[in-house]
């Protein structure tokens, strides 16, 4: 067997670890790059070596293939592996390689450059006899005057586009000459082409795509398909194999024609083809991805076969090792893919600093992340960080196994997508199947209104008892000052603000970790039956609850349960058995913004006798406002802002005294 010595990783994140794992495998040497904001980065840590090509600009780094080059030569890498996304499917890191004997892990200059056209794939498609939409190519004129023999709505496409980039969609013919420069102009912003087509739309298609694998033999198999039917803005959420749509009849012709269309363009490594399937079964060439898919570990869940070892392999120059009729499905896999984003503000992405990571584990998840601890999520980066992978006997378990996961996936310090993923896979439309590419779009907004009503579900009682035993469990530790000088009462009062609700718990030790809470004048029986640094074990009333929390240095928690946040500010204080405030050596109650963000109000000036809980100021930070209160009967001393002022954690905005 053929066998690279060493690769270069042309990538980061998920991917980038994803390959070093296959290259160990293999007994393969890995070489990470890396930009200086990615120096402590988990593919960084994993690598056999790892060289800095710069700073941040991607330009500058990830995507400059002079550089990359330049470390595969400087350190002896006899191959480049491009991942996906950057430069996977640029044919001049190919020839690059090609001109400086590197191997590149992936198809040759010609099936790159001719499948990465929309236009000329087509046409080599239609040559298979594999369905193709009908379509129009030309100048604008002509595409317009085209288009009169297509039904309405049409897709206006970048012929060079992927990632949902390059992509509107038109309802009405006189929208559509404004449809094509608007796109176009986009097409040459992404690509460098401003070439665009027209295809007839299919209402409501399901997204189907086969996997391959080629090599330099004449040898082309397929591994069964996927279905990548949940999207948002055209991207991927949710993957899961076999797909639960298609026909074993439809399965088998449309498997068999993916084969054939990477026959034909002589395909000779992983690769994805893709297709459009109506309510009717009729299928469509949509496109073919000349490089490994983010949603390949689906694939390799339910037929055991490591796709990235293949595709080095066959890149060394070794035949397939396997043929047609080795491969079979078992099971079902199901992948998530999590990203730092706010789904209830429109999808925002979500950057920031993670204070609390914790991923699940178990027999039936795999996790492929680009994260292991806590961390910064930079903006300049693709913002999915990480993908879970749920693998059982038939759908209906996979699905459960997979929001279990995703329960159990702790994100603290920015916004993730996981609980709108968590409402998909539970949504009935979901879990019947009466799925479409647009299941996002329609559904979206009662989807968003299942989040907040799951939260409500919870209740406030339980993040509120949890913020309480967190409080307890913290003044009990032996070397907290107010355990030495006896500070523990059997009764004691909190105060905690969620939103702009203050409520009050009141607190009567019962024994041992045994404990009643008041809240709103009703009595609960609560028991600590377990507590870690980053989780609480509890029963509430008979029934038991498990919560994880952090806290930062300003009292604010956010405390997860069952994938549910809530953020709760801790206003206690100390005295008369209520508990207490860490008050800072400036003075009583100084207070501090919970995120970055902008002074948008103001209410008080300086010498304003004020009443606990009162709205000193309010900080817009992530499009949420944050009010900023006072923790007790006090005295504004001093304010360090202005309306209008930018301002972090560490800025000190107001100055309260007794």
């Amino acid at each position: 067997m053929k066998l690279i010595k060493k690769i270069l990783i042309a990538n980061r994140g998920e991917i980038a670890v994803r390959i070093i794992k296959s290259a160990h495998n293999l007994g393969i040497k890995a070489v990470a790059v890396f930009s200086e904001v990615d120096r402590t980065s988990l593919h960084v840590r994993l690598a056999d070596e790892a060289y800095c090509i710069g700073e941040q600009d991607l330009n500058d780094t990830y995507l400059n293939i002079y550089k990359l080059i330049e470390v595969a030569l400087a350190h002896n890498c006899d191959a480049i592996h491009p991942g996906y996304g950057f430069l996977a499917e640029n044919p001049l890191l190919v020839k690059a390689c090609d001109d400086n004997n590197i191997t590149f892990i992936g198809p040759d200059v010609n099936s790159i450059a001719l499948m990465g056209n929309k236009i000329e794939s087509r046409k080599l498609v239609k040559e298979t006899g594999v369905p193709v939409t009908e379509g129009i190519t030309g100048t604008a004129d002509e595409m317009v005057a085209g288009s009169s023999n297509l039904d309405y709505p049409v897709l206006v496409k970048a012929a060079a586009g992927g990632g949902g980039k390059g992509m509107r969609i038109v309802h009405d013919p006189k929208d559509l000459p404004g449809v094509i420069e608007t796109t176009s102009r986009e097409a040459l912003n992404y690509f460098g082409d401003g070439t665009v087509y027209i295809e007839k739309y299919i209402e409501e298609p399901r997204h189907i795509e086969v996997q391959v694998l080629g090599d330099n033999f004449g040898n082309v198999i397929h591994l069964f398909e996927r279905e990548c039917t949940i999207q948002r803005r055209y991207q991927k959420i949710i993957e899961e194999s076999p797909s639960p749509t298609i026909t074993p009849e439809v399965r088998e012709k449309i498997c068999n024609d993916a084969v054939k269309i990477a026959q034909k363009v002589k395909y000779n490594s992983a690769g994805t083809v893709e297709f459009l399937v109506d309510n009717d079964m009729n299928y469509y060439f949509l496109e073919m991805n000349t490089r490994i898919q983010v949603e390949h570990p689906v694939t390799e869940m339910v037929t055991g076969i490591d796709i990235v070892d293949e595709q080095i392999l066959a890149a060394a120059g070794n035949p397939l090792r396997l043929s047609q009729s080795d491969v079979s499905q078992a099971g079902v896999a199901i992948e998530c893919r999590i990203y730092a984003e706010d789904p209830e503000n429109n999808f925002m992405p979500s950057p920031g600093d993670i204070s609390l990571l914790l991923f699940p584990e178990g027999d039936y998840i795999r996790l492929d992340s680009s994260i292991d601890k806590e961390t910064r999520i930079h903006s300049f980066f693709d913002p999915m960080i990480s993908k879970i992978i749920a693998y059982g006997d038939n759908r209906e378990q996979t699905v459960n196994y997979i929001v279990t996961a995703l329960e159990e996936t702790i994100i603290h310090g920015i916004k993730t997508n996981i609980p709108f993923l968590i409402n998909v896979l539970e949504h009935e439309a979901f879990r019947a199947n009466m799925i479409s590419t647009k299941f996002c779009d329609l559904h979206a907004a009662s989807i968003i209104e299942n989040i907040e009503s799951r939260r409500n579900k919870t209740g406030l009682l339980v993040p509120l008892v949890s913020a309480s035993l967190q409080h307890i469990n913290k003044i009990k530790e032996p070397k907290n000052l107010w355990e030495k000088i006896g500070y523990w009462r059997n009764n004691m009062t909190l105060c905690f603000e969620y939103g702009e609700e203050v409520n009050y718990v009141e607190i009567v030790n019962k024994g041992i970790n045994i404990y009643s809470f008041i809240i709103s004048g009703k009595s609960y029986s609560v028991k600590l039956k377990e507590a870690g640094k980053n989780f609480m074990l509890f029963e509430l009333d008979g029934k038991v609850i498990k919560s994880y929390f952090s806290c930062d240095n300003h009292n604010i928690s956010t405390i997860n349960i069952n994938g549910n946040i809530f953020v709760i500010k801790n206003n206690s204080r100390l005295g008369n058995g209520n508990g207490f405030t860490l008050h800072s050596e400036t003075g009583n109650g100084t207070l501090f913004s919970p995120m970055p963000g902008k002074v948008i109000k103001i209410n008080v000036k300086e010498g304003d006798k004020v009443e606990r809980g009162t709205v000193l100021l309010v900080v817009e930070a992530m499009k949420m406002e944050n009010n900023i209160v006072a923790t007790d009967d006090s005295v504004v001393d001093k304010i360090n802002v202005s309306e209008g002022d930018m301002v972090d954690t560490e800025v000190q905005l107001v100055v309260m005294k007794d």
